[in-house]
């Protein structure tokens, strides 16, 4: 069965940024506040490790009925069970993602710039991760900050080429600025350390959904 996307609440776990904490426990502790969906993203672990790490998260989020997503590695995702992948722009091509996925996995992509949206063929990618928004610790993006506003105008761009694509606002997000980039068009956002750097992941995650929702909220009324 297709897994269903919601972006509102998108955990990204980095094994190296949760204080030497267990990954696994973070993940179930980040799913019990409310994250909607969890990417693994993880640059150092070898492969064995790396798919033991996925199948161990992927049955900690099972209880929840959060997806897994895991960043980069495809073969990762189909050996672990993953509901999917994100894929960057030095990473594998969307295509050939899909391909080896399958059509009922989930695949996101990132993107950084209107052109890019045109090297993404309609139907091939559920969503995309736009930024960076906001300046951030956990991953060096190359480029400037978008913010609020060069959020919009990117969103924009992404869909007249894409005009059903959900799509998520990326880095340096927080629960005091995710209503911004909700309010600039996003579906969601995307949190790796104001969830899995808290002291209490589960207070960080529910204050941030709240913050989305809320936003949202306001946004239909």
């Amino acid at each position: 069965m297709r897994p269903v996307l919601d972006l509102r609440l998108y955990g990204v776990l980095d094994p190296t940024r949760c204080r030497g904490r267990d990954p696994v426990a973070l993940a179930a502790a980040a799913a019990a506040g409310g994250i909607t969906l969890l990417q693994l993203r993880d640059k150092n672990s070898a492969t064995r490790e790396l798919v033991s790490l996925a199948r161990s998260v992927g049955r900690a989020l099972a209880a929840y009925e959060v997806p897994l997503l895991i960043n980069d590695r495809i073969d990762v995702a189909m050996a672990a069970g993953a509901q999917g992948a994100h894929v960057g722009n030095s990473d594998m091509s969307p295509d050939d993602a899909r391909r080896l996925l399958g059509p009922a996995a989930l695949l996101g992509v990132t993107i950084h710039h209107s052109h890019e949206a045109a090297l993404v063929q309609p139907g091939v990618a559920d969503y995309a991760g736009l930024g960076p928004v906001y300046p951030t610790a956990s991953k060096d993006p190359g480029d400037l900050p978008l913010g609020p506003d060069g959020l919009a105008r990117l969103i924009t761009a992404v869909r007249r080429h894409l005009p059903a694509l959900p799509v998520c606002g990326i880095a340096g997000i927080d629960s005091a600025n995710a209503a911004a980039v909700i309010d600039a068009g996003a579906d969601g956002v995307a949190v790796i350390a104001d969830i899995f750097m808290a002291e209490d992941v589960t207070v960080a995650a529910r204050r941030l959904r709240d913050a989305v929702d809320a936003a949202l909220a306001r946004r239909r009324a």
